[in-house]
């Protein structure tokens, strides 16, 4: 075939080829790993097939291949500070790759490749060169001998990180485990391009370009240091699907290839620049790409974890575009664009269009709220001469004005400047640690517990007999508790729920012969092991008795019935508000269920009344509850929902309630019916694009519903109304309560008017201005600074005090005329009086307000003012 034409048809290409080799197409799973905390993004294309290679997990296919978004922006991979500086930086790309897991192995890995490479992308077989292991001679000998690559043209690569196995060509998932040498396939550019072959003093240049590394998982690494043969020896490839491009599309950048040549002349649209070799313009190419895949994946801009990432990658586009001289939010716009180049690859991201704008765009108008005044503090800071931006001034550009460090560092290493990072984190510190100060913090002691897990036994049954395995004092492991002590006790069978999931744990007690236990809380001490926290009332309890433990009924029911109405209402919060809504975090207890989830605007009225119905006709409907244990891929084609960001073992639990079908451990009601009703209590923000409503069920919605009734009735009698009269007669009362407001308002301004003529007597003259101190009976802050109006347009030359009195705080206004100012300042007046009745205040030269709190220093401090204008004149 020719060469590709553009970046959709070189991942197609692919894709078909390894299929005709019999690999199965596997989807690009999400930026955030679903299925390894130990990862802030997916990096890589074998993150999703991880527990394959670490034998926890097991597919219907041996061979796969797919074409994976990634991102490489924080923690151990960081790209972004070079990003829009290089050629092949970025923070998100796309990563080709094929696996084989015990199928085939080296031979036919590297045969395909170059298959692929030279026959299909009909790329020049002289331009190629590999690297092997050092000790790979099985590799080695592929390459020169089957294969008929030039010997010169393959490179051993040895041990050139300190170390066996401590080479470039030899791949280790961790210290220990699964492991093996790699084959590295690089480009030649051409010797019009500085740099040498890999393993050569010059490898670092831009000539030779890795473009496939091979992995070949043969060997599992022991603590020290020693290896055995894997017994089913794996392959894992990956090629970077931009710098391909780049070969392909015959230019030297990634950032010359068609999809980064469209989306910079959008970016060089929206800021207005004409020249698309501008770098910035390549910094906001690159991150639309990641911004948009991150939100279609969950993540919003926030301040910690990966939403802080998010943040920083927006706001450091935000500022390129800045620097471009666009002042006005531009970013949001080149979603469109995105959709239009990689939708048809990636359908989450064309299905979440609108969202991903929404969200965008929202972090946008936050942060050019701040940009300008936080840059003129940047400037003025990197003024005069300095070397190095002072770390409490990064600190306040962060605290302040949301600048992330990296973007004051990116502004500095422009300027050939730095950043003092230790002062930035010493003041971050420092304010660490006063918040912790401030704050009560209590954290337990981890509890060493090493024996069996225990059985959980409380889906079927709210009481059991079992035996106290263990008993632990403030933390400590004993022997026996006594009356009044609290402890944690651990059992080796127990129906008591352990926190989990958003449902709280379990309350009741453990009772055997005198021995009561009172359980407040259950807790995870491990996976498999509850520890029951509470006070022992009477009696001693001692490990190896034999106890009942009972859980509390009322307590798990109401808790049940909250926590399945949650999955109804996830269900109808996805129906009413569409498919971006994914659940952020959740608690559920016997009062209520609290649910927080990913959506952009408020839910209104209406919405709030269609998701009510929606839940209650599920509950109306009386379907019995079913749970069923399975192996996960079983689950995910059953339809269940999958949590966002949680990590699922080999079999989960699927649990249908009425129509709603999710992944759950929790405890839940026998029928829909058993909720018995439902109602939503509120809805609000909680953080940007995320939302939280709660809500209640059964007797506690019935009285919330009656409470709500008892407060109508009693605002209706108050109104002499029937409930549903209220609402009108209400807006009739405000109506009519505006009218009088500013009748009101028409009297005091007569009033001041009046005053203002009476009062005008009483001004002395001073050195030429006219003076008056006095107090306006009954005015507030608004009748005061009317009548002064009136007295400066009256009195023309005039220094003016006016205050008011309620109860012991004091009202001032001070005045100043336009021919006074330049002699006597408003604001320098106000402060005057005010430090004499307990207060301050400020403002301009011609008018300024301030309050006070003794009413009695008033008469002596307006007695005052006559001399201190007299200093001044």
């Amino acid at each position: 075939m020719t060469s590709p034409a553009s970046v959709a048809d070189i991942r197609k290409t692919f894709l078909d080829f390894f299929a005709s080799k019999g690999h199965t197409i596997v989807p690009s799973s999400g930026l955030v790993p679903g299925n390894d905390p130990t990862l802030m993004f997916t990096n890589s294309g074998m993150v999703q097939f991880k527990d394959v290679f670490l034998g926890t997990d097991k597919r219907p296919y041996t061979r796969a291949t797919s074409v994976q978004a990634c991102l490489r922006a924080g923690g151990k991979h960081n790209d972004l500070e070079n990003v829009g500086y290089t050629a092949r930086h970025h923070t998100f790309f796309e990563m080709l790759g094929n696996w084989s897991f015990g199928d085939y192995f080296k031979r036919e890995s590297l045969k395909w490749a170059w298959e692929l490479l030279t026959e299909v992308y009909k790329l020049p077989a002289d331009r190629l060169l590999a690297t092997v292991y050092e000790e790979d001679d099985e590799a080695y000998d592929i390459w020169t001998k089957e294969i008929g690559l030039p010997p010169e043209r393959v490179i051993r690569i040895g041990d050139n990180k300190g170390g066996r196995y401590k080479s470039d060509n030899f791949w280790m998932m961790a210290d220990t485990g699964p492991c093996g040498p790699c084959s590295e396939i690089f480009y030649d550019h051409g010797d019009h391009i500085a740099g040498g072959p890999p393993g050569s003093p010059d490898e670092d240049g831009d000539r030779f370009i890795e473009i496939w590394n091979n992995v070949f998982m043969q060997f599992d690494m022991a603590e020290d240091g020693s290896v055995k043969p894997l017994p089913a020896p794996c392959v894992d490839t990956g090629m970077g699907l931009e710098r391909l491009a780049a070969i392909l599309q015959h230019v030297h950048s990634n950032y010359e290839i068609d999809i980064f040549d469209q989306l910079i002349e959008a970016a060089a649209r929206e800021t207005g620049v004409d020249d698309l070799s501008n770098p910035s313009l390549k910094v906001i190419a690159d991150h639309i790409r990641a911004t948009a895949f991150l939100v279609s994946d969950g993540v919003i801009p926030s301040n910690e974890g990966r939403g802080y990432v998010q943040r920083r990658i927006i706001r450091r586009a935000i500022r390129h575009g800045y620097k471009l001289g666009k002042k006005t939010p531009f970013f949001h716009k080149l979603v469109a664009d995105l959709v239009k180049l990689m939708g048809a690859a990636y359908p989450s991201l064309a299905n979440q269009e609108q969202r991903i704008t929404d969200v965008l765009k929202t972090e946008e108008e936050r942060f050019f709220e701040t940009l300008a005044t936080g840059m003129e503090i940047l400037d003025s800071a990197l003024a005069g001469g300095v070397k190095q931006l002072p770390g409490e001034v990064a600190f306040k550009l962060h605290d302040t004005y949301g600048f992330p460090l990296d973007l004051s560092a990116d502004v500095c290493r422009e300027r050939d400047l730095s950043v003092d990072e230790a002062g930035f984190h010493a003041a971050m510190a420092k304010q660490k640690a006063a918040g912790r100060a401030a704050g009560k913090f209590k954290m337990d002691k981890a509890l060493e517990y090493a024996g069996a897990g225990n059985e959980f036994v409380g889906y079927e049954k709210l009481e059991a007999q079992a035996k106290v395995v263990a008993l632990y004092l403030e933390g400590t492991a004993v022997a026996e508790l006594k009356a009044g002590q609290n402890g944690v006790v651990v059992l080796d069978t127990t129906p008591f729920y352990a926190e989990s999931g958003g449902q709280v744990g379990d309350e009741g007690a453990i009772v055997s012969g005198s021995a009561k236990f009172a359980v407040g809380d259950t807790q995870k001490i491990k996976a498999d092991v509850f520890g029951h926290h509470g006070t022992l009332d009477q009696g001693t309890l001692a490990v190896g008795d034999s106890v009942t433990a009972q859980v509390d009924t009322a307590q798990r029911a109401a808790t049940m019935r909250n926590h399945s109405v949650t999955h109804l209402m996830h269900k109808a919060l996805r129906e009413v508000l569409g498919d971006h809504v994914t659940q952020k975090g959740s608690l559920v207890d016997a009062d209520k269920t609290r649910f927080d989830f990913t959506h952009n605007a408020p839910v209104t009225d209406d919405q709030i009344r269609e998701i009510e119905q929606r839940v209650n006709a599920e509950i109306v409907a009386n379907a019995a509850t079913q749970a069923r244990v399975m192996d996960i891929e079983s689950a995910q084609k059953t339809g269940a929902t999958m949590l966002f960001g949680e990590k699922y073992g080999e079999t989960v639990r699927v649990l249908d309630i009425g129509t709603s079908r999710e992944l759950c451990g929790g405890t839940h009601v026998a029928r829909t019916g058993d909720i018995g009703f439902f109602t939503i209590t509120a809805e609000g923000g909680v953080a940007a694009g995320v939302r939280r409503v709660e809500a209640v069920t059964g007797m506690n919605a019935l009285n919330y519903v009656q409470g709500m009734e008892t407060t109508l009735g009693g605002v209706a009698g108050t109104l002499k109304v029937t409930p549903h009269e209220v609402p009108a007669r209400v807006v009739a009362l405000m109506e009519q309560m505006r009218d009088l407001e500013k009748e009101m308002g028409a009297i005091k301004s007569r009033l001041a008017s009046a005053q203002g003529d009476e009062l005008v007597g009483q001004a002395v003259d001073v050195n030429g201005i006219k003076v008056l101190a006095v107090v306006l009976p009954g005015a507030d802050a608004k009748g005061l600074r009317e009548t002064m109006d009136k007295l400066k347009d009256k009195l023309k030359t005039a220094a003016i005090v006016l205050a008011a009195v309620d109860g012991d705080k004091v009202q001032i206004a001070a005045g100043v005329t336009a021919d006074s100012i330049g002699k006597v300042k408003a604001g320098e007046l106000v402060n005057f009086v005010a430090q004499q009745v307990g207060g301050k205040g400020g403002g301009k030269p011609d008018m300024a307000m301030a309050g006070g709190t003794d009413a009695s220093g008033l008469p002596k401090a307006l007695a005052s003012v006559q001399a201190w204008v007299a200093e001044r004149v």
